[in-house]
C-alpha cells in the first residue's frame, strides 16, 4: 500500500480569468497531520472544495488511495472515506447533541426512510453516538440543544458527526477559527486524538496550532505552493520554518 493517501497533480482552478489555484502538486502521507497554510485569499479553501468536488477543477488530477477521483461527486468521495468539515460550524442547531450524531450514524442503515419512522427505531444508534460524544469531550452534553453550545463545543460536535461517517481521511477547514484560548487547546488536543488512526489535512491560521500538531506543512500564496516542508527537527526548526514560510507568503 502506498504511503501517499492523497495526491494532486497540476491542480488548477480559474474563475473567469482569475486563477485561484495554480498547478498545485500536493502529497499527503497516510497517517500524518498535514497543514495547508497561507495568507487570506491564498486558495486554501478553494483547494478543499476541489478535493471534495464542491468545485470542478479547470485542469489537473486528484488521486485518493491511488484512484482518480477528479470526476467523482461529493457524496461518492465521502463514501470513499474522504470527509471534510467547513469553516462555519455545520450542525443542526435545534436538535440535541446526540440527535446530531445519530443522524450521521443513520447513513449505515442504507436509506432515507428512517426519517419517517418513530424515534424508537433509532435507539440502537445511541450506544455508538454516546461513544463518539465521549471521544470528543461531549459526554455530558448529549441532551443539550446544539444551538445552546459554546462555539468550541459546536466545533467538537461537528467533529463527532464527521467521525460518525467513519472517515479514513479528515479535511478540517480552520477548526480553531474564532475560538478562545481554552477552546483552541481543547480542539487541538482533540485533533491529535482523532489523528491517531486517521490522516488529517487541515487549513489553519493559528500558527501555534500548526507548529504543535503538524507533521508536514504546505504553504500557499496567490494560489501557488511556495513552501513544502517535511518532518520537523524540533521546536526551534518549526519556528524558523514558519517564519520563513510567513515571509514567503507576504504575511503580516
Amino acid at each position: 500500500m502506498s504511503d501517499c493517501i492523497l495526491e494532486t497533480r497540476e491542480l488548477t482552478k480559474e474563475f473567469k480569468g482569475f486563477v485561484a489555484v495554480k498547478d498545485v502538486n500536493l502529497k499527503v502521507s497516510r497517517g500524518s497531520i498535514h497543514a495547508l497554510i497561507g495568507p487570506n485569499g491564498a486558495g486554501k479553501t478553494t483547494c478543499f472544495n476541489l478535493l471534495t468536488r464542491f468545485l470542478l477543477p479547470t485542469r489537473g488530477t486528484i488521486l485518493y488511495k491511488g484512484r482518480d477521483i477528479t470526476g467523482a461527486g461529493p457524496a461518492a468521495i465521502a463514501r470513499m472515506g474522504l470527509i471534510r468539515s467547513f469553516q462555519i460550524s455545520a450542525v443542526f442547531p435545534h436538535l440535541s447533541v446526540i440527535e446530531n450524531v445519530r443522524i450521521a450514524l443513520q447513513r449505515k442503515r442504507g436509506g432515507s426512510f428512517d426519517f419517517w419512522r418513530t424515534g424508537r427505531v433509532l435507539d440502537e444508534l445511541n450506544g455508538r453516538a454516546g461513544e463518539l460524544l465521549d471521544s470528543v469531550g461531549l459526554a455530558g452534553f448529549a441532551d443539550a440543544i446544539a444551538v445552546e453550545l459554546p462555539y468550541g463545543r459546536k466545533r467538537a460536535l461537528e467533529i463527532a458527526t464527521t467521525l460518525a461517517l467513519e472517515p479514513e481521511m479528515l479535511l478540517l477547514d480552520e477548526p480553531t477559527a474564532g475560538m478562545a484560548h481554552d477552546d483552541v487547546e481543547r480542539i487541538a488536543a482533540l485533533i491529535r486524538r482523532v489523528a491517531a488512526d486517521r490522516t488529517v489535512l487541515m487549513v489553519e491560521h493559528n500558527l501555534s496550532v500548526v507548529a504543535t500538531l503538524s507533521d508536514h506543512i504546505t504553504v500557499l500564496s496567490r494560489g501557488e505552493v511556495i513552501v513544502d516542508g517535511g518532518k520537523w527537527l524540533g521546536k526551534a526548526g518549526r519556528g524558523q520554518y514558519l517564519k520563513r514560510a510567513a515571509r514567503g507568503g507576504a504575511w503580516k
